[in-house]
């Protein structure tokens, strides 16, 4: 983990209203919810990696 993000009380409540919509989606399965989470964060960080690291100059 990279660093810790600390949230105030609005941030935390819309995040728990998030998570609950989120588990919901699953049927109520925390763990299969967790799971999906974990790989759509994988990808988004992937994705974020790529838009990081410098073009490759053309020549032109």
């Amino acid at each position: 983990m990279d660093h810790i993000v600390t949230l105030d009380s609005r941030q935390e409540a819309a995040l728990q209203a998030a998570a609950v919509k989120f588990v919901a989606l699953h049927n109520g399965n925390v763990m299969k919810a967790l799971k999906e989470m974990m790989v759509l964060n994988g990808h988004l960080e992937e994705r974020l990696q790529a838009i990081e690291r410098p073009m490759p100059r053309r020549n032109g």
